[in-house]
């Protein structure tokens, strides 16, 4: 068969008259694998981040899927999952509708607590929010996930999401009053209040194993070389192929990638797929450098955390049909992940790369953020520094983020607050202080958890962060 496919190859170049003739058939089909395995990166990318969550659950922890891994801490640098918040106890619960449909039951907020969720599938789309300014509005349900093709009734008395895939997770965030020991650990028992279980057992339901994991080294950032395509394998071996991918069918065969049958690539093509993930995270990268949309006027250095096409189509589920924004899609899971049904209703983010002279924040400098007073937030705001190659909490660094929870926070006498980062603290500033690592370059995400109208109407607009000369015991150093 290869050798009829490269005679009729051969043939076509031959009649064809153009300089093409000199490029054999081996070369042709190598720049074919090369050229499919790159656009596989940036469509696959969602599914892989996902996996690449789970799998990690798998081997470095004692978690199931239908179970739930928590952080019993805020988040350190041990966790290396893409952009996640230091300011709220992340509980993840991977869940599989194979053998039917599963209930994510969750608690109301009170005065023990209050969470923030969202619940998603392989591909990442969002199919509800949940919480406080989620479906139930803070007063708890149960949210019972249906499997593809599902044709039962479902009962009564459940908040109904339809899935387009087997597999899926939530991230439910528990709220902190502060990072107090009290609070944590306040903070940990509410989480531990929500339950999952087959709706088969709903009469019955069994108690739901948490597994604390705040001590293992999660990482689930994207591995940009070969075993990129292990996991995508995994992803089509295991879920249905959705109408709107199926041109990715033949495309993937090409890779070696076809469902029932084991992806065994010979050593040349993995070379080659290894050679295209290293190009596709170059064409991401140069994507997400460009930079997004801004947010508060056009020479704002804090930009919308997603491109905005994007996050309209996937709130719809991708149900236009003359839209799809894979490329948009595969730069914003190269460095976060989760999906939110209704951004901007429990949370909403704001990203920056630069500071205020349009220059890269380098790891090695001293900044300056000042948070206007009056916030327009119900519960609080954060500003968090992450790696800028891997999009992970800067490794080694004895925190990450600086939020309105922190009592000590000092504030301004006109009621705003500054937030420094760079490689030592400001004289007198230490609780107003984020490290970076002065070897690494950095990125920021602010967080405003249930925004109000002047984040959105810009009656309230976060300044661009500016480059300062250090101070370290009364001594400037420049």
């Amino acid at each position: 068969m290869k050798k009829t496919i490269g005679a009729a190859i051969a043939i076509a170049l031959a009649v064809s008259g153009t300089h093409a003739q000199s490029i054999s058939p081996d070369e042709l089909n190598s720049r074919s694998i090369q050229r499919r395995a790159i656009e596989a990166v940036i469509w696959g990318m969602p599914a892989v981040n996902y996996d690449l969550m789970l799998q990690e659950m798998f081997a470095k922890t004692e978690g199931k899927v239908g179970q739930a891994i928590y952080w019993g801490r805020p988040l350190d640098w041990h966790n290396q999952t893409l952009t996640p918040n230091p300011d709220a106890l992340y509980f993840m619960v991977f869940f599989n509708t194979k053998d039917g449909p599963v209930v994510l039951d969750l608690p109301p907020g009170d005065n023990d607590g209050s969470f923030n969720g969202n619940i998603v599938t392989v591909w990442q789309m969002p199919l509800e929010d949940a919480g406080l300014l989620g479906a139930d509005k803070g007063r708890g349900g149960k949210y019972l996930v249906l499997p593809p093709g599902y044709s039962g009734k479902p009962p009564d008395g459940y908040v109904t999401l339809q899935s387009d895939t087997f597999g899926g997770y939530m991230l439910f965030r528990s709220n902190l009053r502060s990072h107090g020991p009290a609070d944590v650990a306040t903070s940990i028992a509410y989480g531990k209040r929500l339950k999952v279980y087959p709706l088969a057992q709903a009469e019955n339901p069994p108690a739901t194993v948490f597994t604390d994991v705040k001590d293992v080294n999660y990482d689930s950032t994207i591995r940009y070389d070969e075993s990129f395509f292990e996991h995508l394998d995994r992803m089509v071996q295991s879920e249905p192929w959705l109408q709107r991918d199926r041109a990715m069918i033949d495309q993937l065969k090409t890779l070696g990638i076809e469902k029932g049958k084991p992806f065994q690539p010979a050593d040349a093509t993995k070379t080659l797929l290894a050679s295209a993930a290293r190009e596709a995270r170059a064409l991401l990268e140069a994507k997400y450098d460009a930079g997004l949309p801004p947010f508060f006027s056009t020479t704002s250095r804090w930009t919308f955390p997603a491109p905005p096409d994007l996050i309209k189509a996937a709130q719809e589920g991708y149900a236009d049909p003359e839209q799809y924004p894979v490329d948009q899609r595969g730069m914003a899971y190269s460095y976060a992940y989760i999906g939110i049904k209704r951004l901007g209703s429990g949370q909403f983010y704001l990203i920056s790369i630069r500071d205020k002279d349009g220059q890269s924040f380098e790891g090695g400098q001293s900044y300056r953020l000042t948070v206007p007073a009056n916030p327009p937030v119900e519960q609080y705001w954060s500003v968090t520094a992450y790696d800028r190659q891997t999009h992970a909490l800067i490794k080694n660094m004895s925190r990450a983020s600086r939020s309105s929870q922190i009592p000590e926070l000092q504030k301004n006498a006109d009621g705003s607050v500054d937030i420094y980062f760079g490689p030592a603290a400001p004289a007198g500033k230490e609780s107003n202080w984020v490290p970076t690592d002065p070897n690494r370059k950095f990125e920021l995400m602010f967080r405003a958890y249930a925004p109000t109208k002047a984040l959105f109407d810009h009656s309230w607009k976060l300044s661009d962060v500016e480059r300062i000369a250090a101070t370290v015991g009364g001594a400037t150093k420049n």
